[in-house]
């Protein structure tokens, strides 16, 4: 089950690193490679629900499967995409599969350990081994992009998911008898419409403000129907009765902006240092090392932290390193060098991996043991909303790093606003998560 969430999280670095190559590989402006990035976060992050309700419905371990060959034929049809729309498209595909991965994988751990403090040492584990994703991205991806070009980041992926279906359906052992659920094809449409108009918006609004506009209000329109909807339909795919328990809000709202801020950093990164410090991106990889080791080394350790503590001190201590993380970009300067950023990458990597594994088991614990998928779906829902709204944004910021100083700093000022978002989780999640 790790392998799922392994494979999605490889996915995002290793395209992250390959965003210049690709850029001038397929003739794209900065707004289409956002697309490359943002149409598969956005379909991940439209269909988890539904990913998670299937799950329920159907039973994880298929759904599992079924999702692995999606990404695995997706991912093929990457690597020979011949212009940036189809690449935009397999995308949005591997999106599909990677939304019936990812609740699959945390509901059947879930269910194997029904105990909290097991189920919390299990979550840990479970974030350790696919947070390795992470470092291992930008090295391979680098690798990968500066020997054989960007289309080899893609061609990793149909055989390592072959051999996780080989796993699935030998050792995976089917979920519990939970009530099968209804499926919600009005909350499904108008979830995807939303989100996805709303990031359009941000995309375009630094280069057509009308289409940015006319974007932005349908996707306000979209979400505003489906609050509306949800209250009426019998099975909601978003319940609003989940979003009254204060912990399970807070925990969604803080996995939100845990993603939207470290991913759209990462973004803005990946161009910093390969087309403003001019390095490639085998070493841009390597640089961005010191943001995702202690990401991946932290998580297993704030599982059993949570475990024995309680998951409200594993929070609070690391949203206030990624805050401090954030802040130290005021370090970061159009004449400073690469170590002027380590004391950034280290405190945001320290603070996100303290605080995946409790922010993941609050959500989870929060709500009844049979809605455990689709509690997984919507807390992946919120945090791959906030990876594809934190491109978008951080992208429309700091704009084009043709222009040096302009981006250095939209880069600064994106660290303070997002220093005040984590204070604002930690505050929140202290004030409704019980020790």
């Amino acid at each position: 089950m790790c392998a799922g969430m392994f494979l999605v999280l490889l996915d995002v670095t290793v395209v992250n690193v390959a965003v210049p190559s690709i850029t001038a590989g397929l003739g794209t402006t900065t707004a289409g490679v956002q697309w490359v990035v943002d149409g598969y976060t956005v379909a991940l992050a439209s269909l988890l629900l539904a990913g998670g309700a299937f799950g329920d419905r159907l039973g994880h371990r298929q759904v599992v499967a079924v999702g692995l060959v999606i990404f695995g034929a997706a991912s093929a049809g990457c690597a020979l995409a011949p212009s940036a729309n189809v690449l935009v498209a397999t995308r949005a595909a591997q999106g599909v599969g990677a939304a019936m991965l990812l609740p699959g994988s945390i509901a059947a751990i879930a269910d194997a350990y029904p105990e909290r403090a097991a189920q919390a040492r299990a979550l840990g584990i479970w974030a350790g081994v696919s947070s390795l994703a992470l470092p291992a991205g930008p090295l391979l991806g680098g690798l990968l992009v500066s020997t054989l070009g960007w289309r080899a980041v893609f061609w990793v992926n149909p055989p390592i998911t072959a051999i996780c279906l080989v796993g699935v359906l030998v050792w995976a052992r089917a979920s519990g008898e939970h009530r099968p659920r209804r499926l919600d094809p009005a909350g499904l449409v108008l979830g995807t419409i939303g989100l996805a108009a709303v990031v359009y918006a941000v995309i375009a609004a630094g280069v057509d403000a009308v289409t940015a506009v006319v974007a932005g209000a349908a996707g306000v329109l979209a979400l505003v129907v489906l609050v509306v909807v949800e209250r009426r339909v019998a099975e909601p795919l978003l319940p609003p009765s989940l979003f009254r328990r204060p912990a399970f809000a807070a925990a969604n709202g803080s996995a939100l902006v845990m993603n939207l801020t470290s991913n759209g950093l990462l973004f803005v990164l990946t161009r910093y240092l390969q087309s403003v410090l001019g390095h490639s991106a085998l070493e841009a990889g390597v640089m961005l090392l010191p943001l995702f080791v202690p990401l991946a080394a932290l998580s297993p350790l704030a599982g059993r932290l949570t475990a024995r503590h309680g998951p409200r001190p594993v929070l609070l201590a690391g949203a206030v390193l990624a805050a401090a993380g954030q802040l130290c970009l005021l370090l970061v300067s159009t004449t400073s060098s690469y170590p002027r950023l380590i004391p950034a990458l280290i405190g945001v990597g320290l603070g996100v991996g303290l605080f995946t594994a409790p922010i993941v088991a609050t959500a989870i614990r929060s709500v009844p043991a049979e809605r455990s998928g689709l509690a997984s779906g919507i807390n992946n829902t919120a945090r791959q909303a906030g990876t594809a709204l934190g491109v978008a944004i951080y992208g429309a910021i700091a704009a084009s790093p043709a222009h040096p100083g302009h981006f250095i700093d939209a880069l600064r000022d994106l660290g303070i606003a997002a220093a005040v978002l984590w204070i604002a989780a930690a505050a929140l999640t202290t004030a409704t998560t019980r020790t």
